[in-house]
């Protein structure tokens, strides 16, 4: 399958439609990173096993992603090849944020974020794949940098929703009878609703392209069933891009750092600020608001940072941006285990910031233009296993690790995350992928 025809350019406002969908899908994602560690804390989780609870996004993601990038590429409906996995996931995903915040055990929150991460997955690698499909080269560094712009506004607002809501004049100690504060429930809510309202904002204005006579032809004569999708998976793995294939360390490196933060944030937050690691004090929930507020700077930094790489990548290239990106966030993730100052922990969040904002863009700027086309969604789907196998890493690691070499402590935890960000940024350099590959 091959796209001859040229892509109709979009203006800037038809892109931001096109990625509007994104803000609902990353405000999910940011009520996750913010409220899963406390709600686990809150219905008892231990410190050291709580990582095992983060195991459904990294399993899902391994077994959902890639077989949903397969399948869209050979899918052929009304609406498109990728906008009904968009609405499925969409639903899913409302579904289960109206349920997680009243959860009673550990197991149905687990269970929850397990269908939850589940739904997140068969809409963002199809989304990812959509963006690609629909803008020409000249255009994809704004369709995906867009991207990770509204994924730094979406998790501003995700992280912000609980502080909001107390300043709004609900009761931040108002607690249903497993202690899961009032305000968590209703950022759930809102999330409920913008998952599926953004979604459908963006198939409707900005649909599909039709499919050009050769796609047509491939996909008759390589129709969608189940061993057309196993079998283009595997020979997409064979055929893997040598810039896909150097990029993989670096993966490894820069998600393993980042499950590091999001797992144990608020734990290093409550001692560090608050002198306290009781789920049940008033300095823990104190912590959770201040993760809200911190985590809010840092994705608004993400957001503004992320337009402000397009130019920047355009001139120079995806790959040196996104080291100097690694290098903040690991200086910024050392820098918060070390730290109870509010002051240097909102400077250490310019860096958790923009390498967030690049994290969320640049590798999939240098992945788009070095995968052919008819295969964008497997790729895609694929390149997601680069990002859930280093999950399964960190969480199986500092299971293991938490007491005997982590010493019991959360703030260890994130000095090992900011070592593997100062990695990433030595792999990212070592790609050695051609120059048109790593350059918009």
């Amino acid at each position: 399958m091959n796209i001859g025809s040229a892509k109709p350019r979009l203006s800037l406002a038809r892109i931001l439609q096109m990625n509007l969908g994104f803000l609902g899908l990353q405000f999910s994602f940011g009520l996750q990173q913010s409220n899963m560690g406390p709600i686990y804390s809150y219905l008892g989780a231990d410190e050291g096993s709580m990582p095992l609870l983060w195991l459904a996004g990294p399993m899902t993601g391994l077994i959902v992603q890639p077989l949903i990038g397969s399948m869209s590429d050979r899918t052929r409906s009304r609406l498109g090849r990728r906008t009904p996995y968009f609405l499925i996931g969409a639903i899913l995903c409302s579904l289960s944020l109206l349920a997680m915040p009243y959860s009673r055990t550990l197991w149905m929150a687990a269970s929850l974020l397990w269908v939850l991460d589940a739904a997140n997955n068969v809409t963002m690698e199809p989304y990812r794949a959509y963006v690609s499909d629909r803008l020409g080269p000249d255009q994809r560094p704004f369709g995906f940098l867009t991207q990770s712009a509204f994924t730094g506004l979406a998790q501003t607002l995700s992280y912000l929703a609980p502080s909001l809501l107390v300043w709004w004049g609900i009761n931040k100690d108002l607690l249903d009878s497993n202690g899961i504060p009032e305000i968590t429930r209703v950022s759930f809510l809102i999330g409920a609703f913008l998952s599926i309202a953004t979604i459908l904002w963006s198939v409707v204005r900005v649909p599909e392209l039709p499919l050009t006579p050769q796609e047509d032809a491939a996909m008759t004569a390589d129709p969608l069933s189940f061993r057309s999708t196993i079998t283009g998976l595997i020979d997409a793995i064979r055929d893997m891009p040598q810039v896909m294939r150097q990029l993989a360390v670096a993966m490894l490196f820069q998600w393993f750092g980042m499950f590091c933060y999001w797992q144990y944030i608020v734990l290093a937050l409550a001692r560090n600020v608050h002198g306290t690691s009781d789920p049940a004090s008033t300095g823990f929930r104190d912590a959770g608001l201040l993760n809200g507020q911190l985590g809010a700077f840092y994705n608004a930094i993400a957001c503004v940072s992320a337009f402000a790489m397009i130019p920047l990548a355009r001139r120079c290239g995806a790959k040196p941006i996104h080291a100097v990106a690694m290098v903040a966030s690991g200086a910024a993730m050392l820098t918060v285990a070390s730290t109870g100052s509010i002051a240097l922990l909102i400077v250490a969040m310019v860096g958790i910031g923009v390498g967030w904002g690049s994290l969320m863009g640049n590798p999939y700027l240098m992945l788009a233009n070095a995968i052919p086309p008819e295969r964008t969604g497997v790729y895609m789907g694929i390149f997601n296993m680069f990002i859930v196998i280093p999950m399964m890493v960190e969480i199986l690691f500092v299971w293991l690790a938490y007491r005997p070499l982590l010493g019991g402590d959360p703030r260890h935890v994130l000095m090992l995350g900011g070592a593997m960000m100062l990695a990433a940024a030595v792999a990212t350099l070592m790609v050695r992928a051609p120059q048109a590959d790593l350059v918009a």
